[in-house]
This record gives C-alpha cells, sequence and structure tokens, in this order.
C-alpha cells in the first residue's frame, strides 16, 4: 500500500532511502508548530507513499504515487544534516507525506542532525506500531499529529485506518516522551464538524493529554476523491475553536484561513496576546527567552529558545549542495 517497500533476498527494504520529492525552507509555524522555535526557518522534506488512503488526501500527488513516478532528489543524512546548518534552519522537519513510511532514512537524518544542534520534526498521523514508534520517537524534538476525527467509522471509511492506535501514539508522546506535541484537525463540512464529536475529541485532549497541548483547527479544501465537499467556512473553524476552549484547551487556533485572532497566543494568566501572527509570520512577539509572559512572568508551555525568528511567511525550494538529481 505505501509503494516504497519491496522483498529483495530474505528481507523488505525501504526503496526510497535516501530520496525526497524535494527540499524546501519553511517557517515552522506552517507544520504547524506555534510553540516551537517561533518564527524559525524549517528545512522541510518527504518522500512518497502513505500508510493511509484518506479521501481527503492534500498531498495525494506525493502520498498516492510510485516512488519511481516521484523521487528525484538524492541526499544522504550527512547532506541534509549540513544543508539545514548552512541555510541557517534550527531544524529538519519530516513532512508532506508520513515519516513512519521512509523511518530508517527519517532516523539517520536525525541522528546527523542532533550533533549539529539541529532539531527534529514529525509531521504525521500518528498511525504506528509501538515498537517501531519507540525507535522513531527517540530521535524526534516535536511533532505536529494529524487528529483526523474522533470515532472509528470516519478513520475506518475515509481513512482506511482505525482511530484507537493513534489516540495511543498522542498518550505514548505526551506521556513517555520529551517531545513537543501539537494536534491538528482538518475540519471537513459534513464528516467531522459536528459540535457532539468536537466536543468529545477536545474533552479527551484536556482529560487523556492536559490542557496545554496545543489544538489547530485547518480548514478544509476539495481535493483527490472529495471535490464535492465545499470548503470550510471561517466560522466553523471558530465554533471549534470556542467549543476547545470551553472545554478547558487552553490553546486553540484556526489554519488554512486569514484569522489573525484565530492565530494568536495569549498568556494565561493575564490575559496578554504573547505572540501574534498574521498567516505563518510573526507580527507581534512578547516573550521572554525562556518563554515566560513579558507582562506577568508566567510561563508558555513550548520550546522557547532566544528570541523569536524573523522567517515570516517565505517559502524557499532548494537543492542542496552534494545532492544528485535523477531524470
Amino acid at each position: 500500500m505505501c509503494f516504497v517497500r519491496e522483498r529483495q533476498g530474505d528481507g523488505i527494504v525501504l526503496t526510497s532511502y535516501g530520496r525526497a520529492s524535494g527540499f524546501c525552507v519553511d517557517p515552522v509555524e506552517k507544520k504547524p508548530l506555534f510553540h516551537f522555535l517561533p518564527g524559525s526557518p524549517v528545512l522541510s522534506f518527504g518522500t512518497a507513499g502513505c500508510n493511509l488512503a484518506c479521501r481527503f488526501c492534500q498531498n495525494w500527488e506525493i502520498t498516492k504515487v510510485r516512488e519511481t513516478d516521484l523521487l528525484g532528489a538524492e541526499a544522504s543524512p550527512e547532506t541534509i544534516a549540513a544543508a539545514a546548518g548552512e541555510l541557517g534552519c534550527r531544524s529538519v522537519a519530516f513532512t508532506y507525506n508520513d515519516p513512519v513510511i521512509f523511518h530508517e532514512f527519517a532516523v539517520d537524518v536525525a541522528r546527523a542532525c542532533h550533533p549539529r544542534g539541529i532539531k527534529t520534526i514529525a509531521v504525521t498521523n500518528g498511525y504506528v506500531s509501538p515498537e517501531p514508534r519507540a525507535e522513531f520517537y527517540a530521535e524526534m524534538d516535536a511533532a505536529n499529529v494529524d487528529l483526523k476525527a474522533f470515532t472509528e467509522d470516519f478513520y475506518r471509511r475515509i481513512t482506511g485506518s482505525h482511530l484507537a492506535p493513534v489516540l495511543d501514539t498522542l498518550e505514548y508522546l505526551v506521556h513517555e516522551t520529551s517531545v513537543w506535541v501539537e494536534i491538528t484537525t482538518l475540519v471537513i463540512p459534513g464528516y467531522n464538524d459536528g459540535d457532539t464529536e468536537l466536543r468529545a475529541m477536545t474533552t479527551w485532549v484536556v482529560d487523556h493529554l492536559g490542557p496545554d497541548v496545543p489544538v489547530h483547527f485547518s480548514a478544509f479544501h476539495p481535493d483527490f476523491r472529495m471535490l464535492d465537499v465545499p470548503p470550510t467556512p471561517v466560522d466553523t473553524l471558530r465554533r471549534a475553536q470556542r467549543i476547545a476552549r470551553d472545554n478547558g484547551v487552553r490553546y486553540v487556533y484556526t489554519g488554512n484561513v486569514a484569522d489573525r485572532a484565530g492565530s494568536t497566543t495569549s498568556c494565561q494568566g493575564c490575559g496578554q496576546a504573547v505572540v501574534e501572527r498574521e498567516w505563518h509570520a510573526i507580527t507581534g512577539y512578547h516573550l521572554t527567552e525562556r518563554g515566560c509572559c513579558g507582562s506577568c512572568g508566567r510561563p508558555c508551555p513550548g520550546v522557547f529558545d532566544g528570541p523569536a525568528g524573523t522567517w515570516g511567511n517565505r517559502y524557499l525550494p532548494v537543492r542542496l549542495a552534494g545532492a544528485t538529481v535523477g531524470p
């Protein structure tokens, strides 16, 4: 199903190892991670294939093709780590398709990055078995996990997978690792946007993960096999945001829409806006270097290291020095 593993001799090998669909320097807020090295640039790349079959996939050109049809750039883990440093990136993100699909490659890249002081990010659906999960996340510093809905019926019919393993991964990450975790839900009209489901989801987050795990509600746009579903109205995202806050989630954001208020981080002590954003760019920053509110001193949960970066809304496709490009 993933298109990137095959039998060679007596083993199953990753045929996409060392190959990528391309490299881009993004703002870390695009992952989305709002509480992890704010404003910093991240070197992002993916490969091909996926372990889910989401009918609404927003990256289907990458996830639903065979690796031989897509992967033109080749680079070693050391080349990627060196390029991230040369480009001034604070981190490398495994994204676009799920990194558990290229587990061995992602782990080796992470091991090349960490001695250089470069952190690693997994943008993932969270659908992974316990044993490889432990090996994989031992090398990750942050993760944005897609919680695609909160019913088994949705996961089975719309993604070809199951809800329980994703919830298990979230609990594992929050309670058994040092990985910084944020959650994203793509809100699809008529499928996972009901009040009852949103209340159940956000109540579970607070009860099982705690109130400080940030939740992002992102707008759907018609794609892949769900072209007949309309885009998500901004008011739907704001309703989801209100429900989450009423249920005790302290940091809730809207995404994929122009909603400045919906992307602002506020201090839970004094109410001061401590990080203001315009799309993925930081327009106001009122945290200390240790991530405390500049007004009352209350810590903001997350990973903060010095002042905010200034990368802004730029997206810079790059060709890595030392990488080769196939046909």
